[in-house]
């Protein structure tokens, strides 16, 4: 599934081509990040053949064809979705900084704030992301940051430094 996703991603000779996802996987999150990376349809292997023909065909003319189980996993797992996701500005630097690799105290430094004032800007990052650690959060950042990490982390740093 990660190939298919960075293939989506980063794949701009394919923006008028819709690409329908073929898998084993009708999971919420597979379903979810295919389709947030760009897929035009999820469609399950285990599918009768003439519905996943329909659903080629269906992803021809612009609709997005779902599989029945990847539908259910959507909507079942509705309520887990966040989007869109607006972080402080200060929850921003601080992720931003964490994307980068650097420790709470090292954030704290560049930032001219306390360490405990780290620690609350990421708790509060992690609940409105979802995650349940820096890993997570880092990923998460990095795959949704506006603009390149590091134009964040030199915006980041307090004036006079």
């Amino acid at each position: 599934m990660r190939r298919i996703l960075e293939f989506l991603d980063g794949s701009p000779r394919l923006s008028d081509v819709p690409v329908v996802v073929l898998t084993a996987q009708g999971d919420r999150s597979g379903v979810f990040d295919a389709l947030n990376n760009g897929a035009g349809g999820y469609l399950l292997k285990d599918d009768e053949p003439d519905d996943l023909a329909r659903g080629v065909r269906a992803a021809a003319r612009g609709d997005i064809p779902l599989s029945p189980q990847a539908a259910r996993a959507l909507v079942n797992g509705a309520a887990g979705l966040r989007l869109p996701v607006t972080l402080t500005r200060r929850e921003h630097d601080v992720l931003a900084l964490l994307a980068e690799g650097l420790s709470n105290k090292l954030i704290a430094r560049r930032l001219g704030i306390s360490e405990k004032t780290v620690k609350a800007h990421l708790s509060a990052a992690f609940r409105r992301i979802g995650a349940e650690d820096r890993t997570q959060a880092a990923l998460w950042f990095l795959r949704h940051a506006p603009r390149p990490v590091a134009a964040h982390v030199a915006e980041a740093r307090p004036v006079g430094s």
